[in-house]
């Protein structure tokens, strides 16, 4: 591993990391009447994008910084599906 990859590593978590207090708090509070579900939906598909692309150029951080910030996107934008489809979105 080259300091290149090193440094990919290390941006990859802190971008992913951001991610997780968000996460825990929609998820506690059930509450995502303020976030966009397209904005979240656009951000999931490009994550993804990046994960194939990742794949293809074996680059381990694009991999697993996208992988992980995919699945908390996800989980975001499917609890605000939910809400919105239940017609209980809280303030």
């Amino acid at each position: 591993m080259d300091n290149v990859e090193i440094l990919g590593l290390i941006a990859a978590g802190f971008v992913t990391v951001a991610n997780i207090p968000q996460t825990i708090k929609i998820v506690k509070t059930r509450s995502t009447k303020s976030i966009s579900a397209i904005t979240y939906a656009m951000l999931f598909v490009g994550m993804v994008l990046w994960v194939i692309y990742g794949i293809y150029k074996d680059d381990l951080p694009i991999i697993m910084a996208n992988s992980i910030a995919a699945a908390l996107c996800g989980t975001i934008l499917t609890v605000k599906c939910l809400a919105k489809f239940r017609g209980n979105e809280t303030s």
